[in-house]
C-alpha cells in the first residue's frame, strides 16, 4: 500500500535505495533535496505523488527552468523523480510510471573549467607554504599531490583510509561511486608527499595512543562527525592555496583539479578508455567531454606532418 503523505514516499524510497543498492551518502542527500523540492511544489499546487500526471511533472520542470536552474540541475532533478517513480511502480504504489517517457534537458557537453600545467605547478608549490603549522603544510601538500596524481573525486580523497596507502604503494585501491573499486597509480611526487605526511600522521597517532585514545582510521583525520577532513574544509584550504599561488580562487576547486588531471593526460597522449577507468566513470560517454583535447591534438598532427599541409 502506498504511503499517504508525499514525504513518506521520499523517506521510504531513500531507505530502500540505501538498503538495496548501497547508494552513497551524497547520492542520498541529492535525491532527498531534489524530491523535497518536488514535493513542496506539488503541495503548493494541490497535487500528490500518487495521482499527479506526466503533464504535471513536465510543468514542474518548466517551473525549474523559469527559476533559472542550470541544465545539469534540472537533469538531476528529473533523474531523482524517475528513480522514485520506478520504485513506486515496482512496489505497486501506482499502476503507471508517469516519469518514464519524459525527456530531460540532457547533460552539457561543454568542457568544464580547467587549469594549465603551469597553474597546477603554482598550486603545488603554494601548498608547501600554506598552513598554520608544519603538519598543516604537509597535509595540504599531500592532498594536492594525490588529487592531481590520481584525479580522485574529493569525497574519495578525503575519505581514504590510512590502510590503503601503507607500504609506499605504486598504486592504491579506491572505492568510488556505487561501491565500485578501481586501482589508480601514484606519481613519484605524490608518493614522496604521502611518505612525508605519513611520518607526521604516525607521530600524531603515537601521541593519541599515549593518551589512551584510539588512532584515526583515515589518512586525513579530523575531529568532525565523519572522522576525516571534510569536503568543505578542503575546498576552503584550496581557495587559500590558490590565493598564495596568485590564481583567481573562483577558478580553482577540487573538481577543477580533477578535470586538469584528465585534460593533461589526454593532451599527453593517454587513451580515453584509460582515463575513463582512472576517473571511475561508469560510462565512457561521461569521459567524452574531454575529446576536444584529442581533436585538437589530431588536428595539429595532420597539419604538422601531412605532406599536403606543408606550404
Amino acid at each position: 500500500m502506498a504511503p499517504h503523505q508525499d514525504y513518506q514516499w521520499i523517506s521510504t524510497f531513500l531507505d530502500a535505495t540505501t538498503a538495496e543498492s548501497g547508494a552513497a551518502r551524497n547520492t542520498q542527500l541529492a535525491y532527498g533535496r531534489d524530491l523535497r523540492d518536488f514535493a513542496d511544489w506539488a503541495q503548493a499546487n494541490a497535487l500528490q505523488f500518487q495521482t499527479l500526471t506526466r503533464a504535471d511533472i513536465e510543468t514542474y520542470l518548466v517551473h525549474c527552468d523559469a527559476q533559472g536552474l542550470a541544465r545539469t540541475t534540472r537533469a538531476r532533478r528529473l533523474a531523482s523523480i524517475r528513480a522514485m517513480y520506478r520504485f513506486a511502480y515496482a512496489e505497486g504504489w501506482r499502476k503507471d510510471d508517469p516519469a518514464s517517457r519524459i525527456r530531460g534537458p540532457g547533460k552539457s557537453k561543454k568542457l568544464p573549467d580547467t587549469l594549465s600545467q603551469d597553474d597546477v605547478t603554482a598550486l603545488l608549490d603554494a601548498a608547501r607554504a600554506t598552513g598554520r603549522t608544519p603538519a598543516d603544510r604537509l597535509r595540504n601538500t599531500c592532498l594536492l599531490e594525490l588529487l592531481y596524481a590520481t584525479g580522485l573525486r574529493v569525497t574519495e580523497l578525503v575519505g581514504l583510509p590510512v590502510a590503503a596507502v601503507r607500504g609506499d604503494p605504486r598504486m592504491i585501491l579506491v572505492r568510488g561511486k556505487g561501491g565500485r573499486e578501481r586501482m589508480v597509480p601514484l606519481s613519484q611526487p605524490a608518493r614522496t608527499a604521502l611518505t612525508d605526511w605519513l611520518a607526521q600522521w604516525d607521530r600524531q597517532a603515537a601521541e593519541l595512543r599515549a593518551r589512551r585514545q584510539p588512532e584515526p582510521r583515515f589518512l586525513f583525520p579530523s575531529n568532525g562527525r565523519e572522522g576525516h577532513f571534510s569536503r568543505v574544509g578542503f575546498f576552503l584550504v584550496l581557495k587559500e592555496i590558490a590565493l598564495k599561488a596568485g590564481l583567481d580562487p573562483t577558478r580553482v576547486s577540487p573538481h577543477v583539479l580533477r578535470h586538469a588531471f584528465a585534460t593533461h593526460l589526454l593532451a599527453g597522449g593517454a587513451d580515453l578508455r584509460a582515463i575513463q577507468t582512472l576517473l571511475g566513470h561508469a560510462d565512457v560517454s561521461t569521459t567524452e567531454i574531454y575529446t576536444h583535447v584529442l581533436e585538437e591534438r589530431l588536428k595539429a598532427l595532420v597539419l604538422d606532418h601531412h605532406p599536403l599541409a606543408k606550404p
